[in-house]
Parts: structure tokens; C-alpha cells; sequence
């Protein structure tokens, strides 16, 4: 057991009122730092997002890959995402032979 919790029995656990008020206060402050940013960091996000969906499917698409034998794997975890990537990147229909979302 740490020291602080035998010197002091129930000192700032988790239901106090202390620690509730010092993560309410935490949060605060994250909001009103990231708050002018949320949609910069969104958008950074989906940027990313989108290119592993292209690394990922790119034997798919035609491109050479050589890091294939490792992304294979990762291939039914993003076919649930097909639809909104191909959506965001312009494309009417998926350019997947083998997925047809729509």
C-alpha cells in the first residue's frame, strides 16, 4: 500500500468530493485548450484515417504494396468503413470489385 494510504485511510479516493472537483476542474480547462482546435484535430484525424484505408487497401486498388502480407490482415476490420471513406474521397461507388456498399 503507498504511505498516503495508511497515514491517511480514505484520503482523496475516488468519490471524495476533492477528487471530484479537481477532475471537474480538469476537464475545464482540456475544453476551454482544445476547445478552438476540436475541428483541426478532427479533421487531422480523418486525414489519417484515410490514408491507412489507402494503405491498407491498395493491393485492392491496383497499387503495389509491399507491406501486403501484414495489411491483409487488417482488411476485415476496415471493410465496415468502405462506404464513408469512398463517400469523403468523391467517389459515387466503391472502386473495390469485390466490396459493393451502395
Amino acid at each position: 500500500m503507498p504511505w498516503c494510504a495508511t497515514a491517511y485511510p480514505g484520503a482523496m479516493t475516488d468519490t471524495s468530493p476533492a477528487r471530484r472537483r479537481l477532475r471537474s476542474a480538469a476537464g475545464v480547462v482540456r475544453d476551454v485548450l482544445a476547445g478552438p482546435y476540436a475541428r483541426t484535430f478532427a479533421r487531422a484525424r480523418r486525414d489519417e484515417d484515410d490514408l491507412f484505408m489507402v494503405i491498407v487497401m491498395a493491393e485492392a486498388l491496383g497499387v503495389p504494396n509491399p507491406a501486403s502480407y501484414y495489411t491483409v490482415e487488417l482488411l476485415p476490420v476496415v471493410y465496415d468503413q468502405v462506404h464513408d471513406w469512398h463517400r469523403r474521397m468523391g467517389l459515387d461507388r466503391s472502386p473495390l470489385e469485390h466490396v459493393s456498399c451502395c
